[in-house]
């Protein structure tokens, strides 16, 4: 996507996230929330410091080794010509050896370009997850709405069908109406009721599922700003997908640290040639050395080639194995550009069905009303029945929770569109609930760092809990120790 229209298109959603209601827990609160302390995304980011170690762990190959050496040590037993040598013992022993890789044959080289790659990779992958957890929490957020809704709908529906019950009891008591319309209006009553624990059901599960997914309660939900301006065509939408979405990106950058994988593996079977200094030092702590000095020491420097001969086939059967794995990463980014490519249409086809039917049900919405409204009057002149009326409020409830829906399925497949073009992380969302994660950060930290003894840090989760106090167990047996 051109990045004129992409910042255009930031612009629109970071201005519709801003929109609210003060009272009211916001969209961009919940996103705010759950960028900060969603388990999935804190969990993904500590991979990514994970792959951002590879790269000084493929340097370190490439880097200068010092070993050090001492020891003490005493002959227990002589015989033979040793027997005339002097002292037993004990002896001090120490050296230094330094070796210096001068040439490995391309592994180094290529090892650390598959780290990079593969640091590039973990970035995208990064990206992926928040747009997938943002999905996640979008969802969330409108499915408590509409269940709420939906609830409240169903509420009211039983204050009409309770009122129509009395009604039609009291005109049953002077005779206007008969048995079979008190048990029809009991009946509905009935199917109203186990509706409504139906809906509190699915209320109480988009409840929890948004304490999962956000990190905590759902308190009072102001409704969710516009989403910005989408692509009009499902053409455009793939094609702004196939450049930025963050799992195609992700796939292809494991493709080519496969290749580089490859040349790395070919390097086993070339020469290596290091540089060597050592030095060493012996000191005879007691006993007579004959006239020799008790200590010493020598130095040396030189030159060292391995040339691999015959390795049993071991090198012919790594490259078979490298080359096998980067065609399988050539498959799977075949495969992801299909589920892009996939995923970007349906996403944009459920937007587009869901727009079609908002329209039709506020229009249904709307007829429902008049032809309730014209079967209460006219069953109160009785020309209508009161299974009729029963009926005209049941449509008229059935094309209410329909419009909800879809306005529910509309914004989440707008955002799954969103998504599915790589538009909808932190950076785009414009989040200020803190400075954003910088997966730079770390990687400047570690990727080069030469200290044996750099510090590390000791883990702990960075997510909130959301069990509740009244939930805890008397004893604790998940914590790890």
């Amino acid at each position: 996507m051109r990045q004129p229209a992409r910042r255009a298109l930031t612009a629109a959603l970071i201005a519709a996230l801003a929109a609210g209601t003060a009272s009211a827990d916001t969209l961009r609160e919940a996103l705010v929330s759950t960028y900060n302390a969603n388990p999935t995304l804190n969990a993904q980011r500590e991979a990514l410091t994970g792959t951002d170690a590879g790269v000084a762990v493929a340097r370190a190959a490439g880097r200068p080794q010092v070993t050090g050496s001492i020891g003490v040590s005493r002959d227990l037993t002589r015989s033979g010509s040793l027997a005339r040598i002097g002292s037993k013992g004990p002896y001090l022993t120490g050296g230094v050896d330094l070796s210096v890789p001068l040439f490995n044959g391309g592994s180094v080289r290529n090892g650390i370009q598959a780290a990079k790659t593969r640091v590039e990779a973990g970035r995208a992958t990064l990206r992926a997850v928040e747009g997938d957890v943002f999905t996640d929490a979008v969802a969330a957020y409108m499915d408590v709405i509409r269940d709420r809704a939906i609830v409240e709908l169903n509420n009211n529906q039983i204050k009409v069908l309770s009122t129509n019950l009395e009604a039609t009891k009291d005109r049953f008591e002077i005779g206007d109406l008969t048995r079979t319309d008190v048990a029809q209006s009991e009946a509905r009553l009935s199917v109203g009721r186990a509706n409504l624990a139906s809906a509190q059901g699915r209320l109480t599960a988009s409840e929890e599922n948004y304490r999962r997914v956000i990190g905590k309660e759902p308190g009072t939900l102001a409704p969710p700003p516009p989403l910005p301006p989408l692509p009009k065509s499902a053409d455009e939408a793939v094609q702004i997908a196939l450049a930025n979405n963050p799992d195609l990106i992700a796939v292809t950058r494991q493709a080519e640290a496969a290749r580089y994988d490859v040349n790395a593996t070919r390097a086993s079977r070339l020469p290596t040639v290091s540089g060597v200094v050592s030095g060493d030092y012996v000191n005879t702590l007691s006993g007579d050395t004959l006239g020799a000095p008790r200590s010493g020491t020598a130095t040396s420097v030189g030159v060292q080639a391995r040339v691999p001969l015959y390795q049993g086939g071991l090198p012919a059967a790594r490259i078979r194995q490298s080359q096998a794995l980067e065609g399988q990463a050539l498959e799977q980014r075949v495969g992801t550009e299909r589920a892009v490519v996939a995923t970007t249409r349906s996403a944009f086809a459920a937007y587009e069905s869901a727009t079609s039917a908002i329209k039709s049900n506020e229009v249904g919405v709307k007829a429902n009303e008049l032809a309730l409204q014209g079967a209460r009057a006219e069953n109160s002149v009785g020309t209508r029945t009161i299974l009729e009326v029963l009926n005209a409020e049941q449509e008229l409830l059935s094309s209410q929770v329909a419009l909800v829906t879809a306005r529910r399925d509309q914004y989440v497949a707008g955002f799954q569109l969103l998504n599915a073009m790589g538009q909808a992380e932190a950076d785009d969302l414009g989040l200020d609930g803190g400075p954003l994660y910088d997966p730079l950060g770390n990687y400047r930290r570690v990727a080069n760092n030469w200290n044996d003894w750099a510090g590390e840090r000791q883990s702990a989760p960075k997510s909130t809990s959301t069990v509740r106090p009244e939930e805890q167990p008397q004893v604790l047996v998940s914590q790890p120790r």
